[in-house]
This record gives C-alpha cells, sequence and structure tokens, in this order.
C-alpha cells in the first residue's frame, strides 16, 4: 500500500499525490495519470502493481486545481461530472503538475509517465513537453487526435483500444502514422477503458498484453 503525499507544482500550486514504492531498490520511477475519475481506487491499485514491479510510482491529483480529492465511479452521472471537470483543466496549468510528479520521481532515477483515457492525452503531451522523462505510455487518450502534431522528445509507446471511439481506430491510425517513430498496439475487440477492471469495458487479454508490453518499454527505457 502506498501513501498520499504533497506536491508543489512551480507556480505555487499544491496538490495531492498517491506514491507507492518499490519492497527493494527502485529500478526507476513512473509517474501514473489519472482517468477522468481522480486517483480513485483503480489507479491506486495501477499505482500499487508499478511499485510491486520494482518502481517508485506516483499518481498526482491531477483535478486538484478544480476539485480537490476528486475520487468517484464508473456510473454514467459520475462520468459527465468527470468530463465537466476535465473540461476546467487548463493544459499549461496541468503540465505543471506533471513538472512535480516528475520532479518528485526523479529523485530516484529515470523517469517515465504512463497515462490512461484522458490521462493518456496527458501523457502523451508531456512526451513532448515535459524535460526529465525518459519514456511515455499514452492509454487510449480521447483527446491525443487534437495533438497529433506535437512531437515526442522521447520514446513513446501507445495502447489503442481497435473498438474505441475517443480515438476512432481511424484516428489512433492516423496518429501512428504522422509520428512513425512511437510504437503504437492496436488491440481487437477492446473498447474505451479496456485496462480498467472497474469498468465494464474491461478487457482481460487486452489489459494483460498491454501491462506486459508497457513493462517490457519502461525495462527497456528506464531500467
Amino acid at each position: 500500500m502506498g501513501k498520499m503525499i504533497e506536491l508543489t507544482a512551480s507556480d505555487g500550486h499544491k496538490l495531492a499525490a498517491y506514491r507507492a514504492d518499490p519492497s527493494g531498490k527502485a529500478r526507476g520511477a513512473i509517474v501514473v495519470i489519472q482517468e477522468i475519475f481522480g486517483v480513485n481506487s483503480h489507479i491506486k491499485a495501477v499505482t500499487d502493481g508499478f511499485a510491486a514491479d520494482g518502481y517508485v510510482a506516483i499518481a498526482p491529483a491531477m483535478f486538484d486545481r478544480v476539485q480537490r480529492g476528486y475520487d468517484t465511479g464508473y456510473s454514467p452521472p459520475e462520468i459527465d461530472a468527470g468530463r465537466a471537470i476535465m473540461q476546467k483543466i487548463d493544459w499549461a496549468k496541468a503540465l505543471l503538475d506533471v513538472d512535480a510528479a516528475v520532479a518528485e520521481a526523479k529523485k530516484v532515477g529515470k523517469v517515465g509517465i504512463v497515462g490512461y483515457c484522458w490521462g493518456g492525452t496527458v501523457a502523451w503531451r508531456a512526451a513532448s513537453k515535459t524535460a526529465g522523462l525518459s519514456a511515455a505510455v499514452p492509454y487510449y487518450g480521447g483527446g491525443m487526435p487534437n495533438f497529433i502534431n506535437e512531437k515526442p522528445k522521447v520514446p513513446v509507446m501507445a495502447n489503442f483500444g481497435e473498438l474505441d471511439q475517443s480515438p476512432t481506430l481511424e484516428q489512433a491510425k492516423a496518429i501512428a502514422k504522422a509520428n512513425p517513430e512511437i510504437t503504437a498496439h492496436f488491440y481487437p475487440g477492446a473498447g474505451h477503458g479496456f485496462n480498467c477492471d472497474h469498468r465494464g469495458s474491461y478487457n482481460k487479454e487486452a489489459s494483460k498484453l498491454a501491462r506486459e508490453r508497457t513493462l517490457e518499454f519502461f525495462r527497456k527505457h528506464i531500467g
């Protein structure tokens, strides 16, 4: 089990973060970026999982600028509420919060970033804008098509569900075509949120394979 810590962004904003540490010497660190449901039990479990694999893992509370302590489930009303908060997030300030998490993470070594859903878009943008990263793994970032021309400065591996509607398979393939240097995986039969075992769209096979690939990618670029 991890613990809650506090980070301070360069503009003075203080945000919470969930941190989990490995039992032995850290291989490096991974910043975990939430979906639109906050740093909830699922994101904490994902963070714990990366710690179990040998990384210091930090999940910053990216919605703290709008609503502190946001933590919710996956019902339609909760999805609508999460989207409403997401729309209030200023991109420049969100990336400051990523910077704060990376600054804390890099105290233990190389840093990777992984993000899911909205967090996938954050991870994609961080790959081109955030200093101090060594690798990025966005999962099905619905906003990624809006930033198709941002050029990553670190190795990127993207995971997309072929049945996803945000981004669609066509949009995901366009991202891969426009950025031939990235590695893109497409999962048959998987939709949006396929990694989350708390959601109806969970796809066990796709989730397992994507996680194996993600760990292999981080092993290569972080340690």
